[in-house]
């Protein structure tokens, strides 16, 4: 199987096991100590925490996940893609809003396993559409400028 054949089919899984709630076969996807990295929750090492935020983080929060990536390349140490994602929120001042933003995710492997998966998206588009406050989207955009080394 080649780099490219194997990144569509840890992709592929991903994505299922995100939109389906599963968090065991996420999980599973990872090396023992594998980071996921998300762009609103911060960073959740090793699969029971992996699963653990799939549940608790995205399930906890939201619904009716969709999730396409393409433009898929791989040279089997890393894999990037960009995608579209989209969900309809479950919290309770925003319940019902629909969001949708697109990004680039950048997957890190290990003996075939995710050793690290990360992403970049418009954090700032997706509270908007949540109707959040305009000081809390700012206070979060403040944050994630701070953590670059502005601000």
């Amino acid at each position: 199987m080649s780099h490219l054949d194997h990144f569509r089919d840890i992709v592929a899984k991903f994505t299922n096991a995100v939109e389906s709630n599963d968090g065991k076969a996420l999980a599973a996807l990872f090396t023992a100590d594998g980071v996921y990295s998300d762009g609103f929750y911060g960073e959740f090492v090793g699969q029971d925490a992996i699963a653990a935020m799939l549940r608790d983080h995205f399930w906890g929060n939201a619904e009716g996940f969709r999730w396409e990536m393409s433009n898929l390349l791989s040279d089997g140490e890393n894999g990037f893609a960009t995608y579209l994602f989209s969900y309809k929120s479950t919290m309770p001042e925003a319940e019902g809003k629909q969001v949708i933003f697109d990004g680039i995710a950048h997957f890190s492997f290990e003996s075939g396993l995710i050793k690290r998966y990360e992403e970049i998206f418009n954090t700032g588009m997706a509270l908007a559409q949540l109707d959040f406050d305009p000081k809390r989207i700012k206070k979060h955009l403040l944050k994630k400028a701070e953590q670059l080394g502005g601000a």
